[in-house]
């Protein structure tokens, strides 16, 4: 490993999607719009769980906490990647290739712990609801959240230097919208088993294991809702409930194809839109999916609404 040989690499070139200009002013547009509907769905979302008591929960802790990444993950290469749609040079430096890949990986392994701990919080509060506010009290929920966040962070930090450490050899053209771990590894002119082994190991901690979590969970979960004698008690159930795995759903089904996908040296056209819509549909659809599904968010939300239009009647 020639540690030094990377110096020849000072910056990347992003050409994905270069092939088809059309496209790429499509998606500048709908990535624009996205981006900016992520900002305001999630930024409400928290300002609303802060602002309003009766989300004073566990659960809506862990939403805001949901929010709060979304925003930082999508801020951390929808606007570089807006910005190369419309530049004709389409690169970036070493260093910020480097900063953008540690973040948004860090916080896509951070969301998918979090969705994990997510599935625990509406085990508790739905199978073992007498002992849920003793058990899921602010002290663990706060741990919980930050060991999500720092095992994640820790993860992107070891696989990004590990990769950025090895010879490039004078490859710097990636063809991805963004520098994405899988994209700069078909770059490397040297042995890459190590990284490989490192990725297949954490795809498994970060991607599996908390998929069978949330599976076992569920799976509780729905036998417990079955056992229910009050109708109104399985629909509130399955309204808190069905938000969350739909949210699960969209972000580990894009998120499997990514990573546990047999790897091939080319990057296809398909791979890059799944790519896209796993980095940015998702989080766009997080708050509309936790705002149409649930009854306490909709009506914090017109709270809200009608405190600030009677504020300024005033």
């Amino acid at each position: 490993m020639e540690i030094g040989n990377h110096s020849a690499v000072t910056k990347f070139f992003l050409v994905g999607l270069s092939r088809y200009p059309e496209l790429q002013l499509s998606l500048f547009v709908f990535c624009l719009i996205m981006y900016l509907i992520i900002l305001l769905g999630n930024s409400l979302l928290i300002i609303i769980s802060i602002l309003d008591s009766r989300l004073h929960t566990p659960m809506y802790f862990f939403l805001g906490n949901l929010s709060f990444l979304d925003i930082c993950y999508t801020s951390s290469f929808v606007p570089p990647m807006l910005i190369i749609f419309r530049s004709e040079s389409k690169s970036i430096s070493f260093t910020g290739c480097a900063l953008q890949m540690v973040v948004s990986l860090g916080l896509g392994c951070t969301e998918c712990v979090l969705l994990a701990v997510m599935a625990y919080d509406r085990y508790m509060a739905i199978c073992n609801p007498l002992r849920y506010p003793i058990i899921m009290n602010r002290i663990l929920c706060v741990h919980m959240a930050a060991w999500s966040w720092i095992t994640g962070c820790l993860n992107s930090l070891v696989q990004t230097v590990l990769t950025m450490m090895l010879p490039f050899c004078g490859n710097n053209v990636i063809d991805h919208l963004t520098c994405e771990l899988l994209a700069l590894l078909k770059l490397i002119c040297s042995d890459i088993t190590i990284n490989v082994l490192i990725l297949t190991v954490a795809s498994i901690v970060f991607l599996v294991i908390p998929l069978m979590l949330i599976f076992i969970s569920y799976v509780f979960i729905l036998s417990t809702i079955l056992r229910l004698n009050s109708t109104e008690g399985r629909k509130k159930a399955f309204s808190t409930c069905s938000a969350h795995l739909a949210v699960v759903i969209l972000f580990y089904g894009s998120a499997l194809f990514m990573y546990m996908k047999p790897k091939s040296k080319e990057t296809k056209t398909s791979d890059e839109i799944i790519g896209l819509s796993y980095g940015v549909v998702t989080p766009m659809l997080n708050p509309i999916i936790y705002s149409l599904r649930n009854k306490e968010v909709k009506e914090a939300v017109k709270k809200v609404l009608s405190r600030h239009l009677y504020s300024r009647k005033i």
